[in-house]
């Protein structure tokens, strides 16, 4: 992580935990917003207009927060208006690292070796994990937000007026229920994962897994009544956040995160659901199951030998 602007190599995945042993994920550092007419958003300060080109997301495909913007840009029809940088998906003891391997980048703006530059480009005292995603303005040579869930809000509304394509992930009808149901879909799973893979005490593991599995076991009767979404028929942020848990889940959290009561196979609605949005033009692109085993299996804290898995091959 970064203290002060300087980095220190003794990269560790979990990045706090409490008293009984509980992974704490850590806030977002950046949390300025593009919008349409460049006003300030709901927090950091203004002057990020939306403009074709201007913009710049650096994601990994192992990262399930990246793939919630890689999802939106595509679900929305951005890909010409914001590029893409795909970062090394095994972690180092610099943290992500740009090209060396198969399908990542390297970085096209700054030809900068890890991501942990760009942080320090953006604010030279910065203290915190250099995470992704990134959402660089390339203008004002900065980074605007590394906070995925707002990336997400912006993606789907900032650019509607160069872009009116996809459906809309947040209409305002259903605004306070995708609210409610995202908080519960992110405690419970998405970071519920990770507070099973990193929880440094039993309790702490067996509190998580359990909530994992009863979300997941929620989730497989609210799809067993033959919706297509968690709103029906309409499509909304709520899905992009539980695809990209359910994406990796047979292939990264089942074994290296210990979530191992079934997998998702197992769960016939969910399972079901999974394809459901693959088969979504261009989301299938999105996912590249090569990388997200490196980028797991490369974490030493979890699987010191390195050693990847061969399977699954398919999802």
């Amino acid at each position: 992580m970064l203290v002060n602007g300087i980095w220190q190599e003794n990269w560790q995945p979990v990045q706090a935990k409490d008293d009984e042993g509980r992974f704490i994920r850590q806030t977002s550092t950046f949390r300025h917003w593009i919008t349409p007419d460049g006003a300030p958003g709901p927090t950091g300060r203004g002057g990020f207009k939306a403009e074709p080109g201007r913009y710049h997301l650096y994601v990994a495909y192992i990262c399930p927060w990246a793939s919630r913007v890689l999802m939106a840009r595509r679900l929305k029809g951005l890909e010409a208006l914001i590029g893409v940088t795909v970062v090394n998906p095994r972690l180092t003891d610099q943290g992500w690292q740009f090209g060396g391997f198969p399908g990542a980048d390297e970085d096209p703006h700054h030809g900068a070796r890890y991501l942990h530059e760009l942080y320090t480009r953006a604010d030279p005292e910065v203290c915190g994990r250099a995470t992704v995603p990134v959402l660089w303005d390339t203008h004002t040579d900065t980074l605007v937000n590394n906070e995925s869930a707002d990336i997400l809000r912006m993606l789907n509304g900032a650019f509607s007026h160069l872009v009116d394509r996809g459906p809309d992930l947040y209409p305002d009808h259903l605004a306070a229920e995708i609210d409610a149901l995202n908080n519960v879909i992110y405690t419970e799973l998405n970071n519920g994962v990770y507070q099973a893979g990193f929880a440094s005490s039993q309790p702490a593991y067996e509190e998580a897994y359990g909530k994992v599995f009863a979300r997941l076991d929620a989730l497989e009767a609210r799809l067993g009544d033959g919706r297509s979404y968690l709103f029906g028929e309409a499509l909304t942020e709520s899905d992009i956040r539980l695809f990209v848990t359910l994406v990796r889940f047979d292939a990264a959290y089942h074994g290296l995160f210990k979530c191992n009561r079934n997998t998702l196979s197992d769960m016939p609605a969910l399972h079901a659901y999974l394809h459901r949005l693959l088969a979504l033009e261009g989301i299938a692109e999105t996912v590249n199951l090569e990388h997200i085993k490196a980028g797991y299996y490369s974490i030493k804290a979890l699987n010191p030998t390195g050693i990847v898995p061969v399977g699954p091959a398919a999802l």
